[in-house]
């Protein structure tokens, strides 16, 4: 009998981030752009990741738009 587990996991981190000029759709709360690092691991080892700049909510924290 043979028994197959892995554990695939994917982490955002926040790197730095500024104040931008707009308002959250959702809460009314001020918008901030963000530099995001995505991370993809495949048991513990990561395999696959991104940069990207995204607009955050300061409020919230809800993703208002992304960019690669």
């Amino acid at each position: 009998m043979v028994f197959f587990c892995c554990l695939v996991d994917q982490t955002t981190e926040t790197e730095g981030s500024k104040p931008a000029a707009g308002i959250c759709g959702r809460c009314g709360g001020g918008a901030s752009v963000a530099d995001t690092k995505t991370s993809t691991r495949f048991c513990y080892l990561p395999v696959y990741w991104k940069s990207s700049k995204t607009i955050l909510c300061t409020f919230c924290g809800s993703v208002l738009k992304s960019y690669r």
